[in-house]
C-alpha cells in the first residue's frame, strides 16, 4: 500500500510496561496491513523485554532514520546509549534518561514529517524531568514543542470521549482555574476536533458542573451558574451545541453520555475516574488541537506489572489504530473542504480562459 501510515512509537519508561505492551503489539502481522511502525528505543531493552516475557519468533528491524523503513516490518531506531540498564519495577534516572532521549528523537522527526503519527508509551513523570523536560506530562511537551496556543486531553473509546477543562494541576487550584475563557477555549478544540478529527458533523458536547449537583441553584458554589451556564449560552450563539452544566454524580450512571458525542469536565479526576472505571482497557488518550497526531495508552507505567507478562496491550493497540484514524480523517476532512474548482460559466469555460 502506497498510502501506509507511518507511526512513530515512542518506548517511554524502560522498566515499566511499555515494551510489554509494544513488542505485544508488534508480533500482530494485521498492523503492517495499514501502517509501517518505528519504534524510538533501544535494541538492547527490546531484547531484554523480549526474552524476560519469553516473546519468540519476532525481531526489530534496526534502522538508522525513518526513510530505511520496511513496511512489511517492526522496525527500530536507537536513541539510548548501550550502557542503558533495565530495573524492572523501579523508577530511575537512567530509565528517565532514557525516555527523553527517544521523545526527542521522535518528536524531531515528526516536526520534520519524516513520520505521520506518533504514539507515546507512558512515561515516569518524576524521573524524566530535567532542563529539556519541565512538564506535568507529554500532553504541556506537545503543546510547547508545536507552538499550540491551547491544547485538550481527550480520553478516547468506543464508549464515549472526555475532555477536561484543568488538567494535570492540583485540585485546589481547580476552582481559579475554571474561567469563561478556559472553558471556551476548550470547547472550540473539543468541537473542532470532533469534526476535523472524528468526523463528527454537528457536535453534541455535555458540560459537567464544578460543583456537587451542578451548584444546585448556587446553594452548593456559585461557578455552575455565574460562570459555566453562561459560557454554554454563548456557546451554542456562536454554533457550537454545547449543554449542561450537568451533575456529575449522576451522569455517567445513568448513561446520560451516551446522548452527545463527547463530554467536557472542569477537572482530571471528575471525568478520567468514570472514563476508566466504565472503559479501563480500551481508553485511549489523545491530544486534541496539535497540528500533529498524537495518541497514548491510558494507563500509566505499571511498575508492578513489569515483566511479569501480565500487562494488557489493548490500551496501546486501540492507540495505534486511533492515531491512523485520526490522521485519515484530517486527510479526508482537508479534501473535502479545500477550494472549490474554478466557477463555471455559462458558455463552458471556465473564468479567466
Amino acid at each position: 500500500m502506497d498510502d501506509k501510515i507511518t507511526v512513530g512509537i515512542t518506548h517511554g519508561d524502560i522498566n515499566g510496561i511499555s515494551y510489554e505492551v509494544i513488542l505485544q503489539t508488534l508480533v500482530d502481522n494485521r498492523l503492517f496491513d495499514f501502517c509501517t511502525p518505528i519504534l524510538y528505543g533501544s535494541a538492547k531493552v527490546a531484547a531484554y523485554h523480549r526474552k524476560a516475557l519469553n516473546i519468540g519468533n519476532f525481531s526489530l528491524n534496526s534502522i538508522k532514520n525513518p526513510e530505511e523503513a520496511n513496511p512489511k516490518r517492526a522496525n527500530l531506531i536507537n536513541c539510548v546509549d548501550d550502557n542503558v540498564r533495565v530495573e524492572l519495577g523501579k523508577s530511575t534516572h537512567m530509565a528517565g534518561e532514557a525516555s527523553l532521549q527517544a521523545l526527542m528523537e521522535g518528536v524531531k522527526h515528526l516536526k520534520e514529517g519524516r513520520i505521520d503519527v506518533m504514539v507515546t508509551a507512558p512515561i515516569d513523570k518524576h524521573n524524566i524531568q530535567s532542563k529539556e523536560f519541565t512538564f506535568p506530562g507529554h500532553t504541556e511537551y506537545f503543546q510547547q514543542q508545536f507552538e499550540s496556543p491551547e491544547v485538550l486531553m481527550l480520553m478516547v473509546s468506543e464508549l464515549m470521549k472526555v475532555g477536561v477543562v484543568t488538567g494535570h494541576v492540583p485540585l485546589e487550584e481547580v476552582p481559579g482555574l475554571i474561567t469563561s475563557e478556559a472553558i471556551m477555549n476548550k470547547l472550540k478544540v473539543l468541537n473542532r476536533s470532533l469534526i476535523e478529527d472524528f468526523a463528527v458533523r454537528k457536535p453534541k458536547i455535555a458540560v459537567l458542573g464544578l460543583n456537587p449537583h451542578a451548584g444546585d441553584n448556587g446553594l452548593l458554589g456559585k461557578q455552575d451558574m455565574e460562570i459555566i451556564l453562561p459560557v454554554l449560552n454563548e456557546a451554542r450563539e456562536n454554533g457550537i451545541f454545547a449543554f449542561g452544566p450537568y451533575p456529575a454524580d449522576g451522569f455517567f450512571g445513568a448513561g446520560s453520555y451516551k446522548k452527545f458525542d463527547a463530554v467536557l469536565a472542569m477537572y482530571h479526576d471528575q471525568g478520567l475516574i468514570p472514563f476508566k472505571a466504565l472503559d479501563f482497557g480500551g481508553g485511549v488518550n489523545f491530544t486534541a488541537g496539535l497540528p500533529v497526531v498524537r495518541t497514548s495508552p491510558a494507563h500509566g507505567t505499571a511498575y508492578e506489572l513489569a515483566g511479569k507478562g501480565e500487562a494488557s496491550d489493548e490500551s496501546f493497540r486501540h492507540a495505534v489504530y486511533l492515531a491512523c484514524d485520526i490522521y485519515r480523517n484530517r486527510q479526508q476532512y482537508a479534501e473535502l473542504t479545500k477550494d472549490p474548482l474554478t466557477p463555471v460559466q455559462n458558455d463552458g469555460t471556465s473564468e479567466g480562459e
